[in-house]
């Protein structure tokens, strides 16, 4: 209820009514949302299938590790909502930014490590993550920065770098490991 204002429409003075409401959207355009939602998915997932040769060839040509291929296929999957986020902060909507960087990481986590452990039980394979105990305990600080960005219930400027370091640590031990 403390962020409600977040979600509701504007009026024309740029200030919050708190008594209108968007409008529900109607059953079609929740199914063609639905089924562009399906598709963009498919398109996503498929593109990062067929690029997945060529990656592995450059990682491969320029003697990176292999983490790289997995961090290049990640950053491709995640880049719709990733220049969502940085168009969100560069209009000084830090809130939204956050909103849209961890919703999308989040998504992305919670589908695939579903979809990953059902076909390895499904095909009877192996199942390893790979991550690393020094990826872990990076995985712990950004997840216990995380529970403090969001339980002062706005974000600043300083927590937004703070992730970012985390960030670019995570990718300067994937490279130098």
């Amino acid at each position: 209820m403390s962020h409600r204002d977040y979600y509701l429409p504007k009026k024309e003075e740029g200030k919050i009514d708190s008594d209108t409401h968007a409008d529900k959207p109607s059953n079609l355009k929740t199914s063609i949302s639905t089924v562009l939602l399906l598709l963009s998915l498919i398109v996503v997932v498929g593109l990062a299938e067929a690029l997945n040769p060529a990656i592995e060839a450059g990682v491969k040509g320029a003697g990176a590790p292999k983490t790289v291929v997995g961090i290049a296929i990640a950053m491709l999957v995640l880049l719709p909502e990733g220049y969502a986020a940085v168009r969100a902060a560069r209009a000084n909507r830090l809130q939204s930014s956050l909103n849209l960087a961890l919703g999308s990481a989040l998504a992305s986590i919670g589908l695939t490590i579903p979809t990953v452990a059902t076909i390895a039980i499904v095909f009877n394979l192996p199942l390893s993550l790979g991550i690393s105990s020094l990826n872990m305990t990076l995985m712990y600080l950004s997840f216990f920065i995380g529970a403090l960005t969001l339980a002062i219930g706005r974000t600043t400027l300083l927590q937004g770098v703070v992730h970012l370091i985390i960030f670019f640590e995570f990718l300067f031990l994937s490279l130098v490991p």
